[in-house]
């Protein structure tokens, strides 16, 4: 009776041990943020933001510019003005300021917002491609490897560019 007890208690050991080596086989990894790199409408993208974010900094620094041009020019006629008349330039010039500043705050909103628009597609292709590959291949869960320490299960980064074409 106690060998047949060993014999259940080995046999529920072994088959949850198989069944616990089944279930790490159907893990797989990837960095995603890799393969977004990788793809071609990711550099088409980072280079339209870029473009934008050039076009941006050239009008801010444009109206930089033309503040300190006022302040470099009230400053110099400061003297032969009356003190109401300088106090209402110091207030236009502080006016500019906050204008500016409300512009770089809009500039910075526009531009993630831009990114966003732009690089959400591209992450849903990513997402879609690696759940095709996974499924196909039998994964049950893939994990970013973009994190991971120790990454033994299989990396699908060569199906999903082979799946994407790239």
């Amino acid at each position: 009776m106690k060998n047949l007890k060993s014999l259940l208690f080995a046999t529920a050991l072994f088959i949850g041990a198989s069944s616990f080596m089944s279930a790490q086989s159907k893990i797989a990894h990837i960095d995603k943020q890799e393969l977004v790199k990788a793809m071609p409408a990711y550099a088409a993208a980072q280079a339209e933001i870029e473009k934008l974010g050039k076009t941006y900094e050239a009008q801010f620094q444009d109206s930089l510019k033309e503040i300190d041009s006022k302040v470099k020019q009230y400053n110099a006629e400061a003297a032969a003005q009356t003190e109401e008349e300088n106090i209402k330039r110091m207030r236009e010039v502080e006016g500019m300021k906050q204008s500016l500043a409300q512009y770089q705050q809009q500039m910075n909103q526009d531009l993630q917002k831009k990114e966003y628009d732009l690089l959400k597609p591209i992450l849903e292709n990513a997402d879609a491609a690696i759940q095709t590959v996974a499924k196909a291949q039998g994964f049950q869960y893939v994990i970013d490897s973009g994190m991971l320490i120790l990454a033994e299960g299989k990396d699908l980064m060569a199906d999903v560019k082979a799946h994407l074409k790239i």
